[in-house]
């Protein structure tokens, strides 16, 4: 992507420090650094021990998907290896599915992993996802059949970060002391005024982030890291956000890392800056602020980055080190995630990832949660130099009444330069612009303290949090959950009435009427909450 002099790469932060870490490991003559290439694959990865820590619980990732995963990312694949996800036509017994997928999976049919009515199937045999999906689409017993397509965490800038201020000050609105200073966003849509007829919204109203994971506990952990020359068992301190109460969680799941019955926890910080915009705590003199400040969020972890790759390999022994910007989101994660926070009372799912592959299985899952009175937003994507690609799930919105894909604008209103264009985009937000604004101009909210989890580290911590200013069109959704939470906190049940309200009530901007840069304009809450008759 290209990017100014004086903001080059703004995720940019981990590239930094990722520069700095292989010059000295370099200097220390250390050998084991696998720095282009990422983690080590092998042919006998097996299943992974649990960890030191009994209260950790039982990891879900194995060392054989850790690798699969790695190899997508070292050869830029948007599928995980030899996975695909099917589904059966109806009546299909558990004898014709095994014989449908024997010789290609090597597996016992009745382990599959089902989401909803569709198996995710694991080969050791062919592990072009693409080849494999198509095999199985084969067999007249399949009624599709689809490579385990990935998202991946739009780019964001990281290279802002602040203390969080604390105390009281007079005469902002709210009170939180970072808010004047560093929120331009919230006063760009006049939130203020918004919050005078909905203040925060209602705790009955649960906001699902399928992301990184948002921490929902506190504790420490042990795991075993390399640091370059040896391995460590190291303990992990890890604690839910200062600005965000723990008391505001409810029913955390991870679907990537930990398996049932572990703690959910954000080691990269891009779901507990997504969570924040939402959320975050206010009026509380303390901070920043947060738009729908009295729900309950509900974390849920379909994302792995760095630090998760790093955990796997040295529970499994290998040495050396993760693929510093990988971050991996299956679509089989994706939706699960969507499944169980439309099963366990969301009422609004946001969701900052995106990747290219078209997957049935992704939309039947959203279709899923919207019929259950879950009303979706999705990031645009951040491809606009690099392509322009089409982006998924965010393709999918248009298609429904009650999903949303936002696009980005910046300080001045204007359209950021990463954002995405297309058909698809429905809805603008405030997501950041570092060209027009530089530190100014991105968005703030409080999250994982971002050197504390950089890959330079030997061992990180997730325990501190700070001020971080963050942009991308993964920014600009959660300002449209956050709407969507204050106007389901006035009574609305319908996903597609939520929709309507903020489309009608939307500022125009860019072309007349609907465009490809902004859908149908700028987000107006005030307007959307006065707006409740329209239909």
């Amino acid at each position: 992507m290209t990017m100014p002099e004086h903001a080059r790469d703004f995720r940019s932060l981990r590239a930094l420090v990722t520069l700095t870490a292989a010059i000295l490991l370099l200097a220390a003559g250390t050998q084991e650094a696998e720095q282009s290439a990422g983690p080590q694959t092998r042919a006998d990865l097996g299943q992974v021990p649990r960890l030191q820590s009994a209260s950790a619980g039982q990891l879900r990732l194995t060392a054989d998907r850790a690798a699969r995963l790695a190899r997508a990312s070292a050869e830029g694949l948007d599928y995980v290896p030899g996975e695909a996800l099917v589904k059966f036509r109806a009546g299909a017994s558990v004898a014709v599915q095994a014989q449908a997928v024997d010789g290609l999976a090597r597996r016992d049919a009745t382990g599959m992993r089902w989401i909803g009515d569709v198996a995710l199937v694991t080969s050791d045999v062919e592990m072009d996802a693409r080849a494999l999906a198509a095999a199985l689409a084969a067999d007249p017993s399949v009624e599709y059949a689809e490579p385990n397509y990935l998202a991946r965490l739009d780019p964001v800038a990281t290279g802002y970060a602040a203390p969080l201020s604390g105390g009281a000050v007079p005469n902002l609105v709210p009170n939180d002391p970072d808010y004047a200073s560093r929120q331009w966003n919230f006063d760009a849509i006049g939130l203020p005024r918004a919050w005078d007829i909905s203040p925060g919204g209602d705790s009955s109203v649960i906001v699902a982030i399928v992301d990184t994971g948002v921490t929902a506990s506190a504790g420490t952990m042990t795991f075993r890291l390399w640091t370059g020359s040896s391995f460590v068992d190291a303990p992990i301190a890890y604690a839910t956000n200062t600005d965000l109460s723990a008391s505001r969680f409810v029913a955390p799941m991870d679907f990537v890392f930990f398996d049932a019955g572990g703690p959910v926890i954000d080691m990269d910080g891009h779901g507990s800056h997504v969570a924040a915009t939402v959320a975050e705590d206010t009026n509380n003199g303390f901070g920043l602020a947060g738009i729908a400040y009295n729900v309950r969020i509900m974390p849920v972890k379909v994302c792995l980055g760095y630090w998760e790759f790093m955990f796997i390999r040295g529970e499994d022994g290998v040495t050396g080190f993760a693929n510093p910007d990988t971050s991996s989101c299956p679509f089989s994660a994706l939706a699960e995630g969507i499944r169980y926070a439309a099963d366990n009372g969301a009422r609004i799912i946001n969701m900052s990832l995106g990747g290219t592959g078209q997957s049935n299985t992704l939309r039947d899952a959203m279709r899923y949660a919207i019929d259950k009175g879950v009303f979706i937003s999705m990031s645009g994507g951040n491809r606009a130099e690099t392509g322009n690609q089409v982006g998924y799930p965010a393709f999918y919105g248009q298609q429904f009444g009650g999903a949303m894909a936002a696009s980005s604008v910046g300080r001045n209103l204007a359209k950021a330069y990463y954002s995405s264009t297309g058909s698809y985009i429905e809805i603008a937000a405030p997501g950041g612009d570092a060209r027009s604004g530089g530190s100014g101009g991105v968005i703030w909210q409080s999250t994982v303290r971002q050197p504390d989890v950089n890959p330079f580290l030997t061992m990180p911590r997730f325990d501190r949090y700070e001020g971080s200013g963050f942009q991308g069109t993964s920014m600009a959704a959660p300002h449209v959950a956050g709407l969507a939470a204050l106007l389901m906190s006035r009574g609305i049940t319908s996903p597609a009435h939520v929709e309507g309200i903020i489309t009608q009530t939307a500022r125009d901007l860019g072309a007349s009427g609907k465009d490809d840069e902004f859908g149908h304009g700028l987000i107006q809450p005030r307007a959307a909450l006065f707006g409740l008759g329209i239909r």
